[in-house]
């Protein structure tokens, strides 16, 4: 990794939003996953406003189902990000290694790779703003989905991706992916040859997870954990997810959008 990178914070951000969001039905039947609302500010702009915090300068977003709404709504919140498209024609067929691999040519500097159904307070970013690294989180009971095994004594700390939610048989300790990522260039460069060989096999419906796994497994991807606190961070998958959601953060002024005009002291 060149050293400018690891000491430049990252201002370009890609988010996955191509996917229609079937178990958020029936509130995704007319409005993508993204702009479902969590305490009256959709997850976009929650996101959007996080990125304006930090100083993100651009923005790519993978697109598909109800792209144009997607477009409508960030056209009016976008403000100084410069916003570009990558619109995946197979989101109904496709999962998201097919959207991430969709953005092989069009990023070619670190950048922050996001899921488009997080909720999580700005500050968090904080510590993922420089290359190579994943957010990680402390494991509570509504979590589901990939875990890490870290040795948090090591820099670059992640020793195994576990695609088999805790079923991981180790003394090692366990964390759940929140599914934010930091990338240098030169480990985009692997990432995307990897995930070249994923699509060319046909395997457009595995997670980018699976790609993690096996680069993490035979040493060619290396990750600093970056934990956020389980308290301070929620993935929105189903309604009960938002209703939760919304309990969780309704009353922490950390996730409530501010006006620009405000300078918090």
């Amino acid at each position: 990794m060149h050293q400018t990178e690891h000491n430049e914070p990252i201002t370009t951000a890609l988010l996955l939003a191509a996917g229609i969001g079937h178990r958020l039905q029936p509130l995704t039947n007319n409005m993508p996953k993204c702009l479902t609302k969590v305490n009256e500010k959709e997850i976009l702009a929650h996101l959007v406003y996080s990125l304006h915090l930090h100083n993100f300068r651009r923005l790519i977003v993978v697109v598909g189902y109800l792209e144009q709404s997607i477009r409508r709504f960030l056209d009016n919140i976008a403000g100084n990000l410069t916003v570009e498209y990558i619109v995946s024609p197979k989101y109904r067929t496709t999962n998201n290694i097919y959207s991430l691999w969709m953005a092989r040519n069009k990023i070619q500097s670190p950048f922050l790779l996001l899921e488009s159904d997080l909720i999580f307070a700005p500050s968090l970013l904080k510590n993922m703003l420089y290359p190579d690294r994943i957010a990680v989180s402390h494991i509570l009971p509504w979590m589901n989905g990939t875990t890490i095994t870290a040795n948090p004594d090591i820099p670059h700390n992640v020793t195994a991706f576990n695609l088999n939610p805790f079923s991981a048989n180790t003394h090692d300790i366990t964390y759940k992916t929140v599914n934010i990522y930091s990338f240098s260039r030169q480990t985009w460069k692997r990432v995307a040859k990897r995930l070249d060989h994923f699509i060319s096999a046909g395997k457009v419906n595995d997670y980018y997870e699976t790609v993690f796994a096996e680069m993490i497994a035979d040493g060619s991807l290396n990750f600093q954990s970056v934990l956020f606190a389980k308290e301070r961070w929620y993935e929105i998958d189903t309604v009960e997810d938002l209703y939760a959601c919304e309990r969780m953060f309704l009353n922490q002024a950390s996730f409530k959008i501010k006006p620009k005009r405000h300078t918090i002291q």
